[in-house]
């Protein structure tokens, strides 16, 4: 007896590699002991969030016997929240954003999901750069979409321009990106984002739905060595923002995020319209009453950076002297190196073998590479390089 659907049973099968390494790494830490495992798998912050998240949950615990301290709120989020984001968001950006141009989400995967819900047709395209998120794909399918990846072009990743135009066609609706992306860590130059706007520009014209550009921002605050990250806002009218806390004020599994349409979109309100209907209709509903309440009170606050920062020396320095060619992220906190004789997926194993968890490249559209996430305490990086050593050493033999 079958109970599940073929496309969740593939599915199941082709699962998350980042699942299956976090499971893997279960195993390895029950056997050898937790310090004795380098789990570089998982991009869970873990670092304590600012003060103030810790200030506005006493603040909201307080006034718990207020009436509506708990319940049931307009299906675009707190109109309050809506102001306190909307005006961060217009000096992120360096442009005018009204309460309306904001959706509060449950996270960048539910502000993703109910803006696709919202402009896809069945068998419409998702055109994104590779290497990508790994659920860009689910989330484009769960809607009726094709996700068509474009590889960039290593070692630094920068986009391919040429072949995105060649992938952007009479089915594409969407053109996503992910700046700074996971898992290479590379921020898209504003060069490159201005010439990827002119293509869609032109392949827009004469449409009566134009293409949209979405950038995936939840490591817009996360750069290095004075790198910027440019605002699609400016560059293109047809873009929407998509972005979450999880990072920024380490508020990971609260899922609170928002969805930002671009103020000078012509017709920004039908799609506002269509996108508080899809976050309430997928059974969203809302972000979280708590993390909106948590975000009303520390908006402006975020993790301390220079902790980042410095896990990602250790672990550049560390990747270094092993031997392993890679280029240093720009931002976020992954490192997405080279795999040693080409071949991801058995590297990766070889890596567990030496009790390090990485992820394979395959598992982001990106063969030929895996990736390290260094959002992990600075000793499990230093003790890690006599394993990552031995694994090339292994692999050289």
């Amino acid at each position: 007896m079958r109970l599940l659907s073929n496309q969740i049973t593939d599915y199941l099968e082709k699962s998350s590699w980042i699942r299956r390494m976090f499971e893997a790494g279960t195993e390895l830490k029950k056997r050898y002991g937790e310090d004795r495992v380098f789990d570089f798998s998982l991009g869970n912050p873990d670092l304590p969030p600012p003060k103030s998240v810790a200030g506005a949950l006493h603040a909201i615990a307080d006034q718990s016997e207020r009436p509506y301290a708990f319940g049931y709120m307009p299906n675009s989020g707190y109109p309050a929240v809506r102001e306190k984001v909307a005006e961060a968001l217009a000096m992120e950006h360096g442009l005018e954003v009204a309460p309306g141009d904001v959706l509060m989400t449950c996270g960048a995967a539910g502000g993703l999901n109910a803006l696709l819900r919202a402009v896809l047709e069945p068998g419409e395209e998702v055109v994104c750069p590779a290497p990508f998120f790994v659920e860009y794909g689910f989330y484009a399918a769960n809607h009726g979409g094709v996700l068509r990846p474009v590889p960039a072009v290593p070692p630094d990743f920068r986009l391919d321009l040429e072949r995105m135009a060649e992938a952007v066609t009479e089915k594409t609706r969407v053109v996503m990106i992910n700046s700074p992306n996971n898992p290479t860590g590379q921020i898209y130059s504003e060069q490159e984002l201005r010439s990827l706007a002119e293509i869609l520009r032109d392949r827009s014209s004469g449409r009566e739905r134009p293409i949209l550009l979405v950038s995936d921002e939840p490591y817009r605050f996360l750069t290095y060595d004075g790198s910027e990250v440019p605002s699609i806002l400016k560059l293109y009218e047809q873009s929407v923002v998509v972005s979450s806390y999880s990072k920024s004020l380490s508020l990971a599994g609260e899922r609170v995020g928002y969805l930002l349409v671009n103020p000078g979109m012509e017709g920004k309100q039908e799609l506002m319209d269509g996108l508080v209907l899809t976050n309430r209709i997928l059974g969203f509903v809302n972000a979280p009453a708590i993390g909106q309440q948590v975000l009303e009170r520390a908006l402006g606050s975020q993790v301390d950076l220079s902790i980042y920062e410095r896990r990602r020396r250790l672990m550049c320095s560390v990747l270094e002297q092993a031997g392993y060619e890679f280029s240093p992220p720009k931002g976020g906190f992954y490192i997405f190196p080279k795999a040693p004789g080409g071949d991801d997926v058995a590297f990766v194993g070889r890596l567990q073998e030496e009790r390090v968890l990485a992820v394979p490249g395959s598992g982001f559209g990106f063969a030929g590479h895996f990736r390290v996430s260094f959002c992990v305490d600075d000793r499990i990086i230093e003790n890690s390089a006599e394993s990552f050593s031995r694994a090339v050493r292994g692999q050289n033999c």
